[in-house]
């Protein structure tokens, strides 16, 4: 995969050719991009799938995949993000051109754990269903011939002489509907998950699957393929790793949110030191929470918490003699005097606030930086509760804040599916006593406003799913990004060329 700055002049030449590398709107990504495009539109592109990936991810929790609201509101986000999203679209060239592209971007950010790949083999898994189920039946057709899945349709005759058994063995099928279904003839091993659900009548070593029940089989050779490819990628790891041009873009993909940036204080000194203890009950996030709760029974919170808790506390407005005051007060009441106060931790302090060393103004961290990076350790108190607690201390956390039984069934359960924001926000709804709040929660930051806005009657609670918001990233020199302005980055001009990425998609 080739990158440089001088794509749109070859796309009007290059036009006809290239739109035969994209005769479907939908494919299984085997082969990667080896054209040229810029830094800019490889930030972009990347950016816009995260932010279309974490709204399936929303969706996918929040409403029956499949059903109607599930399907406009997916829809409207790709629409609106620009990816392909009407297969019968004759236009959409630079739309599938982005999807393309922005898939295998992806691909090298989420390859890097065993987390990021299964939360990132799962949210295009979702996608590709979505997109997968919105074809027509010809053009179902088409795609299975195109990725070499084209099984064997029965003829009349044949499903005539099986018509009982195929009613019987297909839910949902009586005999009218047997006759005006298509039936495919496939081998048992691709039918495997249709087979066990008793979902299709086999013989002969043979499932015969009617055409409504196809997508089960393309998913799971899609998921097949996918996670095979995740893996490949995997092994390209420390070459990635030793990649000065990629490295820094790719980890922050990988630890980005949707949302505002909350290095700009607009609340600067609007909370006072005396209000903290009852805010951190009624609008911290339980990361917060805890942290709080933690400095003050033992005075101290190590260097990981002071700083996830630090920041917070100056996202929400705290100044820094605020901050400096807060500290000390709770710090001397420990093992620290002040002197030893004032001449180590006042000054990691006043860095953060951007007085000290290169006077970088640090921005607090979001829900993915938390819960992606610096597990905490024993004796440690940052983190995510939901990613990093054992579900038992957990549950117990939640009884002690007078959850509901019910409320902590639903957070356990996101928990466990790995769905740790998700928990924060039905978290959220549970302690405010809403049934939808109405946004995408990825900020500890974010969580506070609303909480704010929510208990002073600023806003009601939205019935409708919304994740708009500026995308906010910081790269080693803490500059931000956010997606109203051109991507750059520190190391590299806009129009820089990234080229011969494709090898780490390849086997040796």
């Amino acid at each position: 995969m080739e990158f440089s700055s001088r794509a749109r002049q070859r796309h009007a030449r290059l036009a006809g050719d290239r739109r035969e590398q994209y005769p479907h709107s939908l494919q299984f990504y085997l082969e990667p991009p080896t054209e040229s495009i810029s830094l800019v539109e490889f930030e972009s592109f990347a950016i816009d799938r995260l932010r279309l990936l974490k709204v399936i991810e929303n969706l996918g929790v929040s409403y029956v995949r499949n059903s109607d609201v599930y399907k406009v509101k997916l829809e409207a986000e790709l629409r609106k993000l620009k990816f392909p999203y009407r297969a019968l679209a004759e236009d959409d060239y630079e739309a599938r051109r982005k999807d393309h592209i922005s898939h295998f971007i992806l691909r090298l950010a989420y390859c890097q754990s065993e987390d990021l790949r299964r939360w990132f083999l799962q949210q295009e898994m979702d996608l590709f269903r979505y997109r997968f189920n919105e074809l027509t039946e010809s053009l179902m057709q088409k795609f299975l011939e195109h990725v070499n899945l084209s099984f064997e349709a029965i003829g009349e005759d044949l499903k005539n002489e099986l018509a009982n058994e195929l009613s019987v063995s297909t839910p949902g099928f009586n005999l009218p509907k047997v006759k005006e279904q298509m039936f495919y003839k496939v081998g048992l091993a691709d039918a495997v998950d249709l087979f066990r659900t008793r979902r299709v009548f086999i013989k002969d070593g043979f499932a015969y699957v009617p055409f409504k029940e196809i997508d089960v089989i393309v998913l799971n050779n899609y998921r097949t393929k996918l996670s095979k490819a995740l893996a490949l990628t995997a092994r390209s790891l420390p070459s990635i790793q030793s990649d000065e041009r990629l490295q820094p873009l790719l980890n922050h993909l990988s630890h980005s949110y949707v949302g505002p940036d909350y290095s700009v204080q607009k609340n600067t000194g609007k909370i006072s030191l005396e209000q903290i203890d009852a805010l951190s009950v009624k609008s911290f996030p339980l990361c917060m929470r805890q942290l709080h709760r933690a400095l003050r029974d033992s005075h101290h919170l190590r260097h990981g918490g002071r700083m996830q808790y630090g920041l917070f506390l100056k996202g929400i407005g705290l100044t820094l003699e605020q901050a400096l005051e807060f500290w000390k007060k709770e710090f001397i009441r420990g093992k620290v005097d002040a002197d030893k106060f004032d001449k180590g931790y006042a000054y990691s302090i006043r860095h953060s606030y951007g007085k000290e060393g290169k006077r970088t103004d640090y921005t607090p961290y979001s829900c993915m930086k938390i819960i992606m990076s610096n597990p905490p350790s024993q004796g440690d108190y940052h983190g995510c509760p939901f990613r990093h607690s054992d579900p038992e201390l957990l549950k117990q956390k939640l009884q002690s804040y007078k959850i509901p039984p019910s409320g902590i069934a639903q957070v356990l359960e996101l928990v466990k599916g790995m769905h740790y924001q998700l928990a924060c926000q039905k978290y959220f709804e549970l302690t405010h006593d809403v049934d939808d709040i109405g946004f995408s929660l990825n900020h500890p930051n974010q969580y506070f406003t609303e909480s704010q806005k929510l208990l002073s009657g600023g806003r009601e609670p939205k019935k409708e799913f919304n994740n708009s918001g500026n995308f906010q990233q910081k790269n080693n020199s803490q500059e931000s990004i956010n997606s109203s302005s051109t991507p750059t980055s520190s190391n590299a001009k806009a129009d820089t060329e990234l080229e011969g990425l494709e090898a780490y998609f390849t086997e040796d």
